[in-house]
């Protein structure tokens, strides 16, 4: 008698002819199905998207493509390169043009007005009848037409909108093309102040930490490592996977309106912080090996931006044409590229480098070697292929900074395009010299005709087979940072978790813990800090004089209190009487100008002026009569000196002088207190002789300052940057040069330097003082 054989649970392996017992199990979830793989990795499918799961060796894969067989970019045992360069080769040029388009930036629900508006079902939100989640039509176009899939989210209504927004872009794009998914991304989001355009996206409680700036001022970059390990366990639960950032520009200029984004002026502090904010971010608490060290709790890096944007001439900003050069009279450019080359380009951990970079929008003005060319470092060849990717052997992503091939403005302050240095250029012209510097991929352009007219200059000048190439050479890096956080096998999000994930209160806990860290005490005569609770204080009313926001757009005067009196009252007793009050708290804010006055080119100047960090009204006696770089060929072709010599502006904060003089007298001899809100260097000399203590933040909430004043937390920050003596050592120091302007020296003898800070014994002097000293 023959023995009978059974075989149980028998699969047969789709495109061979074994077979092999199952080894996963599906679970389904509200709009998507969970696949364990024994042993292996955990896929995620929408059962809307028409993937199908296919079999191999008895192990779950997702058919993306829909052609019934197992692709090896498919194969999660392969690593991440092998199956990148499998997909690139699969990809039409229409797709791979569209991985090159990176969004502009998305809210959700989409905004009626502004900048960033959208519509449903061509109504807007509010009369659309959509969910929150929805994707709006401009979302579902570019995703769908031009192929996208880098999307930029900003604000959003709350973490559970953002993992089902989240869901249902991953629903579609699986469903589409080569079932390649979203790769979604955020500005820094963690801020303690939710008015800032770039934490405007926090949406419902996430962990709040000081600005970049403030976590220099801790001097530890372990906290810096803990900022990102934990911001990216948060960005994860709401389906981010890209940070737009560090910004790792090394802040020479003092005058420049980034400063606060950045980690200060010292290039030993800032790479330090650098390296440990990426790897804070990148690291995934489990590596997968075939992920090449990466894991599916990473977040990639984008650090920007290449070469560094620090060096702004008279502090001028590249988002507009005013600021478009970047200059070097210190002969110090090398030493602006060590945050990347020591620092972001250097980790401690598996990940080894930031995933990507984004070059700023300005000129290096005379730093070509090679071709001679002052255009955007987005541009420049020399910039990107021969400097980045050919000497540093940098292969990551390069992406462009935001609008780079749009057009520029009417005049020189209007934010719009920045194409610098190519700006009688055609728009697809612009994307081709984009291409041929190296550049992968075009920031806040949904649009995907350009980029294919490109691919046709290219044709007719290098040919199909090259032009081919190229592109694969782009969508192989742009895929493998989709790879390897682990976005083919699972992009999908369990409400639930991302609700529980996001502003947990052990994260909480640590980004307040943090604020705490970075607040420094600047100036405490006769130690009259702490202040106990109790007592009563006065606080006046902050006066925000009419101007020009971020974008060029007019802003009304504001008079209001600075804070939130509320949570003053969980400490002292507030008066608007300085006579009842025991002492004075005046708010204010560090000064900054514009730059540019349309006024002043209305009337025959060339339109620039001095950006002033003092209160006073500002007049540049001691600025060069002849600025370093000029020219714009389209609108500003008769402007070839940017001299503002002898000119007078204000700063924004013209009025806290006023505001803190007035407290003064009216304390009649009683403490008053002032606390400044860092964003950049100011000058101190013009009110400290006046006021008892002086405590400086980098973007905190009101409960952190209030610990420090009354005790609760004694101050530990110190300054990550140098308080000038006045403005002439600003005019007088050379932008690309750190560490080249005369402190402040105040009444006590203490100097604004770096790296100085005060704690309750006196000024404060430890490891940290001693690691990062500037010897002089």
């Amino acid at each position: 008698m023959k023995k009978r054989i059974v075989i149980p649970a028998l699969i047969l392996l789709v495109g061979t002819q074994t077979y092999a017992q199952k080894k996963w199990t599906e679970t389904p979830k509200d709009s998507y199905t969970i696949v364990q793989n024994k042993g292996g990795q955990t896929l995620g499918y929408s059962p809307k998207s028409g993937v199908k799961i296919i079999q191999a060796d008895g192990l779950a894969f997702k058919d993306l493509n829909k052609n019934g067989k197992l692709d090896i970019y498919e194969d999660w045992r392969k690593p991440v390169a092998e199956r990148a360069k499998d997909l690139a080769t699969k990809m039409t040029v229409e797709q791979m043009a569209g991985l090159m388009l990176y969004s502009r930036h998305q809210s959700v629900p989409a905004q009626e007005a502004g900048m960033f508006t959208g519509t449903y079902n061509e109504k807007p939100f509010s009369k659309s009848g959509a969910k929150p989640s929805d994707l709006s039509d401009q979302q579902i176009a570019f995703l769908t037409n031009d192929n996208l899939r880098h999307v930029l989210m900003t604000s959003v209504q709350s973490p559970i909108i953002a993992a089902q927004w989240n869901n249902n872009i991953q629903a579609l794009v699986e469903g589409i093309g080569m079932g390649i998914p979203s790769n979604n991304s955020s500005d820094p989001r963690n801020g303690a102040n939710k008015d800032s355009e770039y934490n405007a996206g926090s949406g419902g409680s996430i962990s709040q930490w000081p600005e970049e700036l403030g976590l220099a001022a801790t001097f530890d970059p372990a906290i810096t490592e803990k900022f990102g390990s934990i911001a990216a366990k948060e960005y994860r639960a709401l389906g981010i996977t890209t940070a737009l950032s560090p910004q790792i520009d090394l802040a020479t200029e003092p005058r420049w309106n980034r400063f606060v984004g950045t980690f200060g002026e010292d290039p030993k502090l800032a790479t330090d912080m650098a390296r440990a904010y990426v790897d804070g971010f990148q690291t995934s608490p489990k590596p997968i090996t075939v992920y090449d060290g990466w894991g599916n709790q990473s977040v990639n890096a984008m650090v920007k931006h290449w070469p560094s944007g620090g060096p702004e001439e008279g502090g001028r900003d590249g988002h507009f044409a005013y600021g478009k050069f970047a200059v070097y009279p210190g002969n110090n450019f090398e030493t602006h590229l060590k945050t990347f080359l020591e620092g972001a380009f250097k980790l401690k951990g598996k990940t080894k480098k930031a995933s990507a970079v984004m070059p700023y929008y300005t000129i290096s003005y005379g730093q070509d070697k090679k071709y001679g060319e002052n255009v955007g470092n987005g541009f420049s060849k020399y910039i990107i292929t021969d400097l980045l990717r050919n000497k540093y052997g940098y292969d990551g992503v390069v992406c462009t900074d935001w609008l780079i091939t749009a057009n520029e403005g009417p005049t020189p302050d209007v934010f719009a395009g920045k194409s610098w240095g190519v700006e009688k250029l055609t728009i697809a012209e612009r994307h081709y010299k984009v291409m041929m510097a190296g550049v992968d991929q075009f920031g806040g352009n949904n649009d995907i005709k350009p980029v294919l007219e490109a691919y046709q200059m290219g044709i007719k000048e290098h040919g199909e087979t090259f032009m081919r190439k190229r592109f694969e050479q782009s969508a192989v890096r742009l895929l493998l940072n989709i790879f390897r956080v682990g976005l083919f096998e699972n992009s999908y999000l369990d409400a639930n978790e991302t609700k529980a994930i996001v502003g947990q209160p052990e994260f909480m806990k640590a980004g307040y813990d943090t604020q705490l860290k970075s607040i420094v005490m600047i100036k405490n005569q006769n130690k009259i800090l702490p202040i106990a609770k109790g007592k009563t204080v006065y606080i006046p009313k902050r006066v925000t004089p009419a101007g020009i926001n971020f974008f060029g757009q007019p802003s009304p005067e504001k008079i209001e209190y600075p804070i939130n009196l509320e949570l003053i009252k969980k400490y002292y007793t507030v008066t608007d009487d300085p006579a009842k009050a025991d002492f004075a708290i005046v708010f204010i804010k560090s000064p900054i100008s514009g730059g540019y006055s349309r006024a002043d080119r209305e009337a025959g100047g060339n339109g620039y002026v001095p950006i002033s960090l003092q209160l006073k009204d500002y007049t540049a006696v001691d600025a060069r009569a002849q600025s370093i770089a000029a020219g714009d060929p389209v609108i500003d072709s008769a402007i070839t000196n940017r001299s503002y010599l002898n000119k007078t502006s204000k700063s924004n904060s013209y009025p806290d002088l006023n505001t803190i003089l007035e407290t003064k007298k009216a304390m009649n001899g009683k403490p008053v207190l002032v606390s400044v809100n860092i964003s950049n260097p100011m000058v101190f000399g013009e009110f400290e002789k006046e006021v008892d203590a002086i405590v400086g933040e980098f973007g905190v909430q009101v409960e952190a300052l209030m610990d420090i004043v009354s005790g609760k937390t004694e101050p530990s920050g110190l300054l990550p940057l140098q308080m000038p003596l006045n403005m002439s050592t600003v005019e007088k120091q050379m932008e690309d040069v750190p560490h080249d302007m005369t402190p402040y020296v105040d009444a006590n003898g203490n100097v604004y330097d770096f790296g100085f800070g005060l704690n309750w014994k006196g000024v404060i002097k430890d490891a940290r003082t001693e690691k990062y000293s500037v010897k002089k």
